[in-house]
């Protein structure tokens, strides 16, 4: 028994007498350090108050002993579960899938869990998944498309995060947006140098702050050069909804559009098939844009010209604001950055 000691001894530091598993006391006579920094480092809120070599060696020491915080302990000293609710509009959609990834990956370097909650049929009140939201949550992060949820859940009187919300009228702590009004003005800005002028826009049929924006900017932009029209149809987000839709527009009275624009990638699946059933091609008789850049953007053919939103940052940002928010710090206000994809859908038109 002896020899095992002084093996141990030899080999790294060891756990103190009578222990069950290494405590944060551990750490610190392994580090030569106190209780209180190895608190600091292992909470990753040393910065500025321990040293980097310091930090090393607590982590060092930490890493050698196998030590593990008591996570339950603490949470119930600091009042916290370490859980969070992110709630979408739907979990069919591929780009709420994203966002839950990037939160679910922040999260998970902090040691919080990421409970994932829709909306039923992606707008509307849904019961509460909880006993008490208040009781069993930190926080909540929430697209603005499934707002009408938190009432329910009270969500809205937890710690908030709202993610593509009107940063004015916002109910959350905090709001993260891509910058969708600049992917509107990049799609419209292609499609007027490529000498478009007759514009059709199929907007997503939601009341939601973030089409209302889509709209906005696309006819403002629209609005700066002479001799440009925009007519406006309205689809459920579907592509059988926007195929009927693109059906009604294009045959009704008129000049034809030159130019499709519609609010996301989907609507753009039905409008494509909408063309093919009057006999249209494109983009040699209708130029057709989109926004997201799904998946699906690349299946249809020719390939969509969309804008890309980094959906797994949205979410990753939308965590890093709730952290901050739950910390006391001020969270980023930028929005994310978007991105113009110009792909085989959009062409001069004849």
């Amino acid at each position: 028994m002896t020899a095992v000691r002084q093996s141990r001894r030899r080999s790294g530091p060891t756990v103190a007498r009578g222990s069950t598993r290494p405590t944060s006391r551990d750490v610190a006579r392994a580090a030569g350090v106190s209780q209180a920094a190895v608190s600091l480092v292992l909470g990753g809120k040393w910065r500025g108050r321990v040293s980097e070599t310091t930090a090393e060696r607590v982590r060092r020491a930490a890493h050698d002993l196998g030590y593990r915080p008591n996570l339950a302990a603490r949470n119930l000293r600091l009042g916290r579960t370490r859980t969070v609710l992110l709630v979408v509009p739907a979990l069919t959609a591929e780009f709420f899938a994203g966002v839950y990834t990037g939160a679910a990956r922040v999260a998970a370097e902090h040691g919080f869990g990421v409970v994932l909650y829709p909306s039923p049929e992606g707008i509307g009140p849904a019961p509460d998944p909880f006993a008490s939201a208040q009781a069993a949550l930190d926080g909540v992060i929430a697209s603005s498309m499934a707002a009408d949820a938190l009432t329910a859940i009270r969500g809205d009187q937890l710690p908030l995060v709202m993610l593509d919300s009107d940063p004015e009228g916002s109910t959350g702590a905090a709001t993260v947006n891509l910058d969708i009004a600049d992917g509107v003005r990049q799609v419209a800005d292609h499609l007027l140098a490529l000498g478009h002028r007759r514009f059709l826009h199929l907007a997503a049929g939601v009341a939601s702050w973030t089409f209302e924006l889509r709209a906005r900017e696309l006819a403002a932009r629209l609005a700066t050069v002479p001799g440009t029209e925009l007519r406006t149809t309205h689809a459920p987000l579907s592509i059988e909804d926007a195929r009927t839709a693109t059906e009604a527009a294009l045959t009704g009275p008129g000049p034809r559009p030159t130019a499709l624009v519609c609010d996301d990638d989907k609507l753009a699946a039905g409008a494509y098939k909408a063309l093919r059933r009057l006999g249209l091609r494109i983009p040699e008789d209708l130029s057709v844009t989109g926004l997201d850049d799904l998946a699906l953007a690349t299946a249809i053919d020719p390939e969509l010209t969309t804008v890309r939103l980094d959906a797994e940052l949205f979410g990753e940002r939308g965590m890093r604001a709730l952290l901050d928010v739950l910390d006391g710090r001020e969270p980023q206000r930028d929005d994310i950055p978007v991105e113009l994809v110009v792909r085989g859908s959009t062409a001069p038109p004849r």
